[in-house]
């Protein structure tokens, strides 16, 4: 889950820091297994004294609050606490700042300067470049219900002929047709191996992203679900596809929608759950925030001190009945923990009031709010069509075991006999061989999709279809 919204409120307050006389915009980039990873210190004179944000760019993330920032002997040191973050640099004469980026067990040596550093093309062996061995289409379908046009591709083996085919539903967050982030394009590398194994792939960029029409902050689940809808409808439309063998293909909140569709429409045949979710959104992001956490090396104290203040967040949106209220009741609550919490200081930056409407804005949106409350499993109890429902033995954002569990639990509920579910070791969130798991990890790794997963997948589906 993209790219992610799945990842927000993972930590909800944040320490300052202090120091003296460096300020401005310091840029530095990190080389991770050959791969670029830019970062910004923006540091700022305080009354007490110095305050800083971390920017990292390659990995979508802007304004991350620093625990500490001091300067002194020519010295910079920056500390971010609860991700066991450290940089210590030794400003010299040419006004460059000479030092060492440590994160947990790792260090790197990190030069930062007033210049701003471009865009490295990052290397990614899978993707496909053209010409593709197969036809391609720009196309573009109605969604009826929302008033909307979305843009996208459809992919066949070859121009002409009837072949079963697959629609690619992206994770949380606005994705492109490709569910393009920090780098990869897991969606065009999912759509090439697919359609050069004998089946069609739609594709199509979120309402309100890219080319398609649409409003993408308003929308919830269940709205995006609508869009599947109208891609059916679409294919239905076409010659060169088997209409009775249409499949959904769903990554992370894709995972959510598929059954949403799958339960009440009788034109799918089959679904695939790429870390899709099987335990409410409440739940799930409990679960998410602690193993990141974790992983990061944040003690137990302050783990359980993050779960309790965010449980009693989704407890009240749990319970809220209309968005005034909701608003009202979780400004109170944040406003009364930082006045309760010597540790939850705000940004040295930022007025309470700014502070607190951004974590209140984080929460009671459309999308937020319906996730908290979403429970996956009555949908799953509908799906009568064969499913395979897999993830990543380090996914740490959708958890396998209690996911997988949940999702097969609900499938049998419902009557579902076919049913397979496969946790393969050493994959992450992405689908990535990878060493932690941790979302910061993903844009290092130059593997898109595990070719291993892939295999498994189209062995899957040619089942189904045969």
């Amino acid at each position: 889950m993209k790219k992610t919204a799945l990842l927000l409120l993972t930590s909800l307050f944040f320490l300052t820091g202090f120091g003296q006389e460096i300020t401005g915009q310091w840029n530095g980039a990190l080389k991770v297994q050959r791969t670029q990873l830019r970062l910004v210190f923006n540091v700022t004179k305080t009354g007490n004294g110095l305050s800083s944000t971390m920017d990292s760019p390659d990995q979508g993330a802007k304004g991350i609050p620093t625990t500490t920032t001091s300067f002194e002997n020519s010295i910079l040191k920056i500390t971010i606490a609860n991700a066991k973050i450290e940089y210590e640099g030794t400003l010299g004469n040419d006004n460059i700042i000479a030092g060492t980026f440590k994160q947990g067990a790792q260090s790197f040596p990190m030069t930062l300067t007033k210049e701003k550093i471009e865009k490295e093309k990052p290397v990614r062996p899978q993707e496909p470049t053209k010409p593709y061995a197969y036809y391609s289409e720009e196309i573009t379908f109605e969604n009826k219900k929302a008033g909307i046009s979305l843009a996208g591709t459809l992919t066949l083996p070859n121009k002409e002929g009837i072949f079963p085919v697959v629609i690619l539903i992206s994770g949380s967050g606005p994705q492109n047709r490709d569910e393009e982030l920090l780098g990869h394009k897991p969606f065009l590398v999912i759509s090439d191996y697919l359609t050069k194994n004998g089946m069609a792939v739609l594709r199509y960029d979120d309402r309100g992203t890219a080319l398609s029409k649409g409003d993408f902050k308003t929308a919830t689940s269940a709205d995006f679900a609508t869009d599947v809808e109208a891609g059916i409808n679409y294919l239905k439309t076409r010659k060169e596809i088997d209409k009775k063998k249409i499949g959904l293909m769903g990554h992370s909140e894709g995972g959510l929608i598929a059954p949403m569709v799958a339960g009440k429409s009788k034109d799918v045949s089959f679904i695939v759950l790429l870390a899709g979710t099987g335990i409410q959104g409440d739940k799930l992001l409990l679960l998410q925030q602690y193993l990141i956490g974790k992983a990061s090396g944040v003690s137990e104290e302050d783990l359980q001190k993050n779960e309790t203040a965010n449980r009693k967040i989704f407890d009240i949106v749990n319970k809220s009945a209309n968005l005034e209220k909701l608003n009202i009741d979780l400004t109170n609550y944040i406003k009364q923990t930082l006045k309760d919490s010597a540790n939850a200081e705000k940004p040295a930056d930022m007025s309470e009031d700014d502070f607190v409407k951004l974590k209140v804005s984080q929460i009671a949106n459309p999308w937020m709010q319906y996730f908290i409350k979403y429970n996956p499993s009555p949908a799953l109890e509908t799906v009568k069509c064969p499913v395979l429902a897999i993830n990543g033995e380090k996914d740490l954002q959708v958890p396998p075991k209690e996911n997988l569990e949940a999702i097969k639990k609900a499938l049998i509920k419902g009557g579902n006999k076919k049913i397979t579910t496969i946790e393969f070791p050493n994959l992450n969130h992405l689908f990535q061989e990878c060493k932690t798991g941790l979302p910061e990890e993903y844009a290092t790794i130059e593997q898109t999709f595990s070719p291993t997963a892939l295999t498994e997948i189209v062995k899957w589906i040619q089942a189904q279809t045969k």
